[in-house]
């Protein structure tokens, strides 16, 4: 299974048709948008349509630039899967997550975000490859080292620790655009802006 991740595309038209172009050069199974996908809610328009529009599966959640009531709008619109609370099965593959971040314009607590990594992880802990998906990257982690300003997330480590996804696809932090770790067990990426495909 191949993916194309990424995040924080705050609602850049130029930068989202190349990611498209992308996903159909690729031959992707499945693209995955890692919340910030507006700029503070001010267009949702043209960040998914670019996808589907050319036969592309979508998995998305919402960052600190928009509200999970905006992106489950896009869901619901385009007929795509919203992974806050929610998951996505594809043959071995399943894929879970949490929107939002610690900082923001639209805030969730350490606990919230703890808390909505292991209700979703519920729907597909008995799968054979599993991803998280956040947007707010790990706290304690090389990527947090790359800002002053924008901190890890703590409810995103333990959950890691605690849950052990094989991968993490994360954004948030720009400056880490790219970057890969290895946390526990986990893969951690940061897919912001450039992009990344994935095999799985």
């Amino acid at each position: 299974m191949k993916i194309l991740a990424a995040g924080c595309l705050h609602s850049n038209a130029d930068l989202i048709e190349k990611l498209a172009a992308q996903a159909v050069d690729e031959n992707v199974d499945l693209v995955v948008l890692a919340g910030d996908l507006t700029f503070g809610e001010a267009s949702t328009d043209n960040i998914v349509g670019p996808f589907v529009s050319r036969g592309k599966d979508v998995a998305l959640i919402h960052g600190n630039h928009e509200t999970f009531a905006a992106v489950d709008f896009l869901a619901r619109k385009y007929g795509v899967t919203n992974l806050h609370e929610g998951s996505l099965v594809k043959g071995d593959v399943a894929l879970f997550g949490c929107g939002g971040a610690n900082c923001g314009l639209f805030q969730l607590s350490e606990d919230d975000i703890f808390y909505h990594l292991y209700r979703s992880h519920n729907y597909v802990k008995d799968a054979k490859k599993r991803i998280m998906v956040t947007h707010v990257h790990p706290a304690e982690s090389m990527m947090e080292r790359f800002s002053s300003f924008v901190k890890g997330s703590e409810g995103v480590t333990k959950a890691i620790h605690a849950l052990k996804p094989d991968i993490l696809l994360c954004s948030h932090v720009h400056e880490a655009s790219g970057l890969e770790e290895t946390i526990g067990s986990t893969r951690v990426i940061n897919v912001s802006k450039v992009g990344k495909v994935i095999e799985v």
